[in-house]
């Protein structure tokens, strides 16, 4: 007969390198978008600085040359009016002081191209102021005030109005360009963002299908593994009713005949001393201990009357065999799935054999109940160890809980000892 085939086992591949690739490659874009923003904030206060105040300063230099020009208007307007009756002369200390301030805030000023045709008009407007002072013919030096210097320091006065122009011309594309700076920050910062909700979202749907992935992998080795597990139950089963025939068959029958032909020998007059009643109480000691564990192996009670006169035989049998005292009141009558009732009774062996072999006490306390139907072995021994795994008998609990729909728990008592409880469909 053809085996039957295995479900192939997938292989499931880890998220967590995928994962890493993507943590690096964001923590880089940060770091590289960081240092782009730095460079473009240092580019804005470098403008600031190098236009925004070197403009005002200027201005502020062209403003009080303005305001030296227009001293200079008002002292050539006193010095025309010809209600004063001062002498030319005594204007000179005004013009001087006016000057020495005047070429101050010139060598202060920056020199762009205009501020350098602003100097040649300075340096010929005080040329022309000296040659009028220097003039011996008083009339004829205001002529000079009059007509030409007055002339020179309205040019100046024009000049500096224009570069003052100029200078807010230059402060206004100053602040274009910084606020196209700003804006191209901005925009980076948006195509930063929605790069990276980008990059969440592709990696938030790579993880959730390398998650689905995975789960559906696990979902299938869990199918698997019950499955397994369904079939070894089913083998042991198996296994157990065969033993259990053959023992209850073969060996039931080897030692029924033996016994027939040892109380044929004992009609015919031997005598007592020979060991004849010896050997026949032996033969049916062990005529008596093979049917005992053909039922233990596969109670045919089960089959026939169920689960719970099954467990009232077999508590006894168990106390008989282990000296463990076992308390036990039976509950009202109630039936059980043939099904189930296999998988609970072997429940219970496992658990009264774990109590005698580890527990280490002298008793134990069965309840039964139903509706739903619950099944409690309780000891007051070592109790489990929490360290250590699961053995291949709890294992074995859990695996038939599952395949009978129940759940089954292994409580440890605070006072010491363990309760196993197991839940299940009646």
């Amino acid at each position: 007969m053809d085996r039957p085939k295995e479900p192939a086992i997938r292989k499931l591949r880890s998220p967590t390198p995928g994962l890493l690739a993507g943590l690096a490659v964001t923590l880089l874009a940060v770091i590289l978008y960081a240092a782009f923003t730095i460079r473009q904030i240092h580019t804005v206060q470098q403008l600031q600085t190098e236009l925004v105040e070197s403009n005002r300063r200027d201005s502020l230099q062209l403003l009080r040359i303005q305001d030296n020009l227009h001293s200079l208007g008002l002292v050539i307007r006193d010095l025309l009016d010809q209600s004063e009756p001062y002498p030319l002369t005594a204007w000179a200390p005004q013009f001087n002081r006016i000057r020495e301030d005047l070429n101050d805030a010139l060598a202060r000023a920056r020199k762009p191209a205009q501020a350098e045709y602003l100097d040649r008009s300075a340096r010929q407007f005080w040329i022309a102021v000296d040659q009028a002072f220097a003039e011996p013919n008083e009339a004829r030096a205001r002529q000079q005030f009059r007509d030409s210097i007055e002339a020179r320091r309205a040019s100046l006065a024009n000049i500096v109005a224009r570069l003052l122009v100029r200078n807010n011309e230059r402060e206004q594309q100053a602040g274009a360009q910084i606020s196209a700076i700003y804006a191209r920050v901005e925009r980076n910062v948006y195509i930063f963002l929605a790069a990276m909700l980008a990059l969440l979202l592709a990696s938030g749907l790579w993880l959730i299908d390398a998650n689905r992935r995975l789960f559906s992998g696990i979902t299938d080795l869990s199918a698997q593994r019950s499955e397994l597990a369904r079939r070894l139950i089913g083998t042991q089963e198996d296994t157990l009713r065969h033993v259990s025939r053959e023992l209850h068959d073969e060996f039931g029958q080897v030692l029924t005949a033996i016994g027939v032909m040892l109380q044929r020998l004992a009609r015919r007059g031997v005598t007592p001393d020979d060991g004849l009643v010896e050997a026949q109480q032996i033969t049916q000691n062990a005529l008596q201990s093979i049917r005992t564990l053909s039922q233990t192996l596969q109670p045919v009670l089960l089959q026939e009357q169920g689960l719970l006169p099954t467990i009232a035989w077999y508590l006894p049998t168990v106390q008989r065999q282990t000296g463990l005292t076992i308390h036990y009141q039976p509950p009202p009558a109630f039936d059980v799935d043939p099904q189930r009732a296999i998988h609970i009774f072997r429940i219970l062996q496992e658990a009264l054999n774990n109590i005698v072999r580890h527990a280490g006490v002298e008793e134990a306390f069965v309840r039964i109940t139903g509706d739903p139907f619950t099944l409690e072995i309780e000891d007051h021994g070592r109790g489990l160890a929490p360290s250590k795994a699961p053995g291949m008998g709890l294992t074995a609990m859990r695996e038939r809980a599952q395949l009978i729909d129940g759940r089954i728990e292994f409580v440890s008592r605070p006072q010491g000892g363990t309760i196993v409880r197991l839940q299940a469909p009646q």
